[in-house]
């Protein structure tokens, strides 16, 4: 079994969102997955990236293969500065 790290679309048409999920390389784009580990928005300006980093890299420590997608998202996040709470 290939574990590769990619999107899952979800959203209303024209609207879409998407999951970053684990999942074989085997099933289809929107169909079962192993965990969820992020989710990206692209309607909003600037468009949202989220990770769980712990399970993310979890993931590409066991092998998992992100896509193309998934691995220039993963830089986007890593060069975003952490958000801190408000005083």
């Amino acid at each position: 079994m290939a574990v590769v790290l990619r999107l899952a679309r979800a959203g209303a048409k024209k609207k879409p969102y998407y999951h970053v999920v684990a999942t074989d390389s085997r099933n289809p784009r929107d169909g079962k997955f192993i965990e969820a580990v992020g989710a990206y928005d692209p309607n909003i300006t600037p468009p949202k990236v989220e990770f769980n980093e712990e399970r993310l890299n979890y993931w590409l420590k066991t092998g998992a293969t992100p896509s193309e997608t998934v691995a220039d998202l993963i830089k986007v996040a890593a060069k975003a500065p952490k958000s801190t709470p408000a005083a």
